[in-house]
């Protein structure tokens, strides 16, 4: 912890440039301080690409809790609100709705408040919170460029914390930051292995996104339920072009 932090500061000294790095899993994210930086959560199949949804179509807020049990309390304690969540890819028995951004049109959502609980996003978004984040926003590439542009204005340290699945790499949190990296690397100290891989994945497969997704662990087991559109639309960029900020205990615009 010591040397990273150390890391940290002797790069920023040097060239005066915020500092990014990648984490690919929540397990990596005790190695580092985030005291003092803006963790952007991902988690594209599906959890922030659901936010960014809602919160385009209107929703008032984004609740995210890390239990189904606190869903559920909290969905009942609030008026207008919506329980929502999955684990391990299905809807959760006890709450009204699934974690599919298709499920959250304008017509339904707009000025409800979303409880959401899923397997692995909201997990990571509690940890970095509990940790001290100086600021945690949500990122997929349903509002990349949203993401993109909050992050070059603040000009502070970055994480860009891939949610993985159950601590386990995934492909496409990685392919998101990359594509983070690719459009604001620049502006920032990158001296990180992960974030080098991330980009250079990005750039290998930007063009044939829909198709590569096809690959991977996520998709086969994700399309088993028949969700092929949604996971289409969760690598779509800008589709939902806003920026959740995580304040007063929830997401919002």
């Amino acid at each position: 912890m010591l040397a990273t932090k150390n890391l940290i500061y002797i790069c920023g000294l040097m060239n005066n440039k915020p500092v990014l790095h990648t984490i690919l899993s929540p397990r990596l994210l005790d190695i580092y301080d985030v005291s003092n930086s803006i963790v952007v959560i991902i988690d594209v199949f599906r959890a922030t690409s659901t936010i960014s949804t809602a919160l385009f179509n209107g929703a008032a807020k984004v609740i995210p809790v890390d239990n189904v049990a606190k869903c559920i309390e909290l969905g009942n304690a609030t008026l207008n609100s919506i329980t929502a969540g999955e684990r391990d890819g299905k809807i959760i028995e006890g709450l009204a709705h699934g974690n599919s951004p298709a499920e959250y049109p304008r017509s339904f959502v707009e000025g409800k408040t979303l409880v959401l609980t899923t397997t692995n996003g909201t997990k990571l978004l509690h940890m970095a919170l509990k940790k001290g984040a100086d600021e945690v926003i949500t990122g997929s590439f349903t509002n990349l460029s949203a993401v993109c542009d909050h992050l070059a204005a603040q000009q502070k340290n970055v994480i860009l914390g891939c949610s993985a699945w159950k601590d386990k790499f995934n492909l496409e949190d990685t392919l998101f930051a990359g594509a983070v990296i690719s459009r604001i690397k620049e502006q920032f100290t990158v001296h990180c292995d992960s974030s080098l891989m991330a980009e250079d994945m990005y750039h290998l497969h930007k063009n044939d996104m829909k198709d590569f997704i096809r690959h991977t662990t996520h998709w086969h087991r994700l399309a088993a339920f028949g969700l092929e559109k949604d996971l289409e639309y969760c690598v779509s960029e800008d589709v939902a072009n806003i920026l959740p900020v995580y304040k007063n205990g929830a997401l919002t615009v």
